[in-house]
């Protein structure tokens, strides 16, 4: 088969495209380059993730979205990177979105820009797909090298123990009961996801042929993989799913979506889905006698109604990291989710607004002009100095305000050159863009 060579990169070293043949040797380096620091077995289900993209499980994934970086005198993948193109909404708005993955490079290549290289060349794909946004996560300040903020909630869940799983009443006969989901189900967990991410304001989009793939194609142990169960009352009536990992991992069983329909009882349900989960991982405690279940946790984000209603059985906290975004052309997204904007200033005290700002990120900026509550413009703005703007945003923070990751209170708090000029700037930026956290289940 014939290479696709992207660059020479000197020194024996090629840059090129992933092709079918490379899966054995990329399985292997994966699992090499991100075992557990702590461990000595290489990570198997890296591996198998890996293995699932090349081998097309992933609807959206072809090999040739993996870059390596090959060392042409022993043959060897030394470096490599991938990326998984999906949907997100913002404020129900769909964009595309590029998700580079599985970064990594062998440590004696390390320094060389062998990440860099292949980023460039990820983020062009990710361009030519039309996608407005880069979502990544990873390690703690790594990413900002290569145009990325950390800008979106990520994560956050709350946890208990074996004595913080409500058991029934003496007596009590059972409402609501768990089964393990099946094809026959895909369309109603579709619809009940769509309904549950409105409460968020970016979102994963999960369509039929998505959730086929995560109950039917993913290997068993890929690490993303998830095992699907449909919530329903005793009757057999479907009011909810859960998405959980199929495993005990760390001595905790886990789930990382629960949605039910409009008027189910979250009070009601929740501690019937805490003992279902505790169940599940008894059940694979006694497959497996290396494994001892100590605690269930509910990895729902920062807030999700399962906080609310079932707080005493969630003792231990665990606050978000975050994701890392890119927007390549801000203007351009701002003008994409017009709609969002709108509907938020006709709610807030500035409804009917007519206006500009000059929003400066100090080298570039955005002006936006509004006219009877409309946004007429979102055009590339550049600032003469430092003074200029009515709004003042250093290197990539506007993102944080823009993604809700922090309020325009908390940035100004952080950052002593950012902030507004004057009252109307400010309320206006408020309403625009409030504090919001979201919860992205992504494509992986």
């Amino acid at each position: 088969m014939k290479q696709t060579i992207i660059r020479d990169m000197g020194d024996g070293l090629v840059l090129r495209r992933a092709a079918s043949a490379d899966t054995k040797k990329l399985v292997a380096f994966n699992a090499e380059i991100h075992r557990d620091p702590s461990g000595d077995e290489p990570e198997i289900y890296v591996g198998a993730w890996v293995r699932d993209l090349m081998e097309g499980r992933l609807p959206t994934f072809r090999p040739g979205d993996f870059t390596l970086v090959e060392d042409t005198a022993t043959g060897e993948i030394v470096s490599c990177l991938c990326l998984i193109s999906q949907t997100w909404t913002y404020g129900g708005i769909p964009f595309g979105v590029g998700r580079p993955e599985l970064v990594g490079t062998h440590p004696d290549y390390r320094r060389r820009g062998l990440v860099r290289a292949q980023m460039d060349v990820v983020h062009g794909w990710s361009a030519e797909r039309g996608e407005r946004v880069q979502a990544i996560t990873g390690i703690p300040w790594y990413y900002r090298q290569f145009g990325y903020e950390m800008a979106m909630t990520l994560g956050g869940w709350r946890s208990g123990y074996g004595p913080n799983v409500p058991q029934p009443k003496e007596g009590e006969e059972p409402s609501y009961r768990l089964r393990p989901a099946g094809e026959e189900d895909i369309t109603f967990i579709a619809g009940v996801y769509r309904q549950g991410t409105g409460r968020y304001p970016v979102a994963c989009v999960w369509d039929e042929a998505l959730l086929r793939c995560e109950l039917l194609d993913r290997s068993e142990n890929n690490v993303n993989r998830r095992g699907l169960a449909v919530i329903e009352t005793v009757s057999g009536e479907p009011l909810g799913f859960i998405a959980y990992a199929p495993r005990v991992w760390k001595g905790a069983v886990g789930l990382s979506v629960y949605e039910l329909l409009p008027g189910a009882s979250w009070l009601e349900i929740t501690p019937v889905v805490a003992r279902y989960l505790w169940s599940l991982g008894e059940a694979w405690v006694e497959q497996d006698p290396d494994q001892e279940l100590k605690s269930f946790y509910f990895w729902l984000g920062a807030e999700h109604p399962a906080y609310e209603v079932f707080r005493s059985g969630l003792p231990r906290r665990r606050k978000p990291y975050a994701w890392y975004l890119r927007v390549p052309d801000v203007p351009a997204f701002l003008r994409h989710v017009t709609p969002v904007l709108e509907r938020r200033l006709a709610g807030s005290i500035l409804a009917g607004h007519s206006g500009e700002i000059e929003i400066s990120f100090y080298r570039s900026g955005v002006r936006l002009a509004f006219e009877e509550g409309r946004l007429v413009r979102a055009e590339p703005w550049q600032p003469k100095n430092a003074e200029d703007g009515k709004a003042l945003f250093p290197d990539l923070t506007f993102l944080q305000l823009l993604f809700g990751y922090r309020s325009l209170e908390e940035l100004d708090d952080a950052f002593a050159d950012c902030g507004t000029r004057d009252d109307g700037s400010r309320l206006l930026l408020e309403a625009l863009f409030p504090r919001q956290s979201s919860d992205v289940w992504p494509v992986s």
